[in-house]
């Protein structure tokens, strides 16, 4: 009988008083792309960077190929032939493509590197497997995302990869560059490749994986066919709940307008957008990549000075000049991205969650702890935040609970207008559906959203209405009971004519 590709058995791993992973297993065979799913905490991470020896197991078995390793580093489980294809792409920006591909391996001609064949052979490979004709003398920092990606898979064939372990390696991508992914990994798994496909897009999983291991509070609770039990059944083996009511529904009152934007412009990114936020109101902003509207939020949120326009609080304008004004003037934001723009690793849980909210549990300038406490252990509870207690370094936490740290600090200052940037993004479908209430309970308590947001479908179950901008315009609006997923992407893609236009 063939060893399979990685055996996996009984790994634990502890980090102080967290135990991440309980007698977990993860079998993987060749030719086969093996999904590996569970919400944020679960486990996938560490279980992976236990493999990538960037984790050193507390107890467990580890096998490549029949082979028992014993004490792994990232450079002894590469010469295994596993390579990592990591979210954050780790590539050197000043570099080639050419050097990025052949990085420890360069064809040498002496003591000199051969950048003439090197060139060549980067050129070949990248032709063969993504049928992409791409200049090896170009620098990293002057590709796209997708062709990022592109080049790390590249280098892992040329370093002879026999097993392709790849995390969330779509969540930068356009469903173009998706489909070539695919096709790609399927060809791959063709000639034999074993593949760990790791992912918190379940229509992803169902389209591209043989085989999927659950992971559950740090251990494996199922390994199923998803072709057979579908995604409702693998969703529920990851939460332990019955997630059929994936959108929770709100009855709530839209009231009078709270923001109103009027021909707000940027030059070079958006022109005379005009709209009105109500009280109670959760408003979608949606379009393709590069269409305008993360800048209007950052022109709301004073990231961007506008060339042109009003912002209208109350029936007072505002000119905010940084975010530090705008959040002074009630507006919030959470942003797409943060790790980098919203939360300070180096601090607890707790304190993180209560920065954007001082004023709240605050009486002449004395911070009251027990108010302070109370409103964020709420927020713990209420956003399913895996961490000890509120004292836990956020630095200490996974990715995905640090996430859910920024929009918990966000959502628990009182502030009039909530900005949402991509806020179910990278977070798995339990966090989604928490995240989804809160919103939900903002509404309730008369706040208005702007919700930005790439996937159609949350944006059709959630918004009470729904802009449409293509190439810096609204060019459409669609009211609750009107807004569908195929009617947005339609006018996503610029097909609404003007004498089309659905405005208020």
């Amino acid at each position: 009988m063939t060893a399979a590709a990685i055996e996996m058995r009984s790994i634990n791993k502890i980090f102080g008083p967290v135990k991440a992973l309980d007698e977990a297993d993860l079998v993987v065979e060749s030719g086969t792309i093996h999904g590996l799913v569970g919400q944020n905490g679960a486990g996938k991470s560490t279980i992976i960077k236990i493999l990538a020896g960037i984790y050193r197991r507390t107890s467990g078995d580890v096998s490549v190929f029949g082979k028992r390793l014993e004490q792994i580093t990232p450079a002894a489980i590469e010469a295994e032939g596993v390579h990592f294809i990591h979210q954050d792409r780790l590539l050197v920006p000043t570099a080639t493509v050419a050097e990025a591909i052949f990085l420890r391996n360069e064809p040498r001609f002496g003591p000199f590197i051969n950048y003439r064949q090197m060139n060549r052979r980067a050129s070949e490979l990248l032709h063969r497997y993504f049928e992409l004709d791409l200049n090896p003398r170009t620098l990293i920092s002057e590709l796209s995302t997708a062709q990022q990606k592109i080049v790390q898979i590249t280098r892992a064939l040329a370093h002879d990869a026999k097993i392709l372990v790849l995390d969330e390696p779509t969540a930068a991508l356009v469903s173009k560059e998706v489909e070539s992914l695919f096709s790609v990994l399927r060809r791959l798994k063709a000639d034999g490749l074993a593949i760990v496909f790791i992912s918190h897009y379940m229509s992803e999983i169902l389209e591209i994986c043989d085989v999927v291991t659950v992971l559950r509070n740090g251990t494996d609770v199922g390994v199923v066919d998803p072709s057979e039990v579908g995604i409702q059944k693998i969703v529920e083996m990851m939460t332990n709940r019955d997630t059929s009511e994936m959108y929770p529904r709100r009855n709530v009152e839209i009231g009078a307008p709270v923001m109103s934007v009027k021909n707000l412009t940027v030059d070079g990114a958006f022109e005379n957008v005009t709209f009105d936020i109500h009280a109670g109101e959760i408003l979608g902003l949606t379009g393709l990549l590069g269409s305008g509207d993360k800048e209007v939020l950052n022109a709301l949120f004073g990231q961007i000075k506008p060339d042109a326009g009003e912002i209208i609080l109350h029936g007072k304008k505002q000119k905010f000049g940084s975010p530090v004004d705008a959040v002074n003037g009630g507006v919030a934001k959470i942003p797409e991205d943060r790790r980098a723009h919203g939360v300070a690793t180096g601090l607890s849980v707790g304190e993180n969650m209560s920065l954007a909210s001082l004023g709240q549990v605050s009486t002449k300038g004395f911070v009251d702890r027990k108010k302070e406490s109370q409103v964020i252990d709420g927020l713990i509870r209420d956003l399913g935040i895996k961490t000890p207690d509120r004292h836990t370094l956020v630095k200490n936490l996974s990715g995905g609970n640090q996430q859910k740290v920024v929009v918990g600090k966000w959502l628990s200052c009182n502030s009039e207008i909530y900005l949402l940037d991509e806020p179910t993004v990278a977070v798995d479908v339990g966090a989604k559906v928490e995240i989804y209430n809160l919103m939900n309970r903002l509404a309730a308590e008369g706040k208005g959203q702007v919700f930005v947001s790439s996937d159609l479908e949350e944006v059709t179950e959630m918004c009470d209405r729904v802009l449409v901008i293509y190439r810096g315009k609204i060019i459409a609006e669609y009211k609750r009971g009107e807004i569908d997923a195929d009617r947005l992407l339609a006018a996503a893609s610029g097909t609404v004519a003007e004498t089309e236009r659905k405005r208020a």
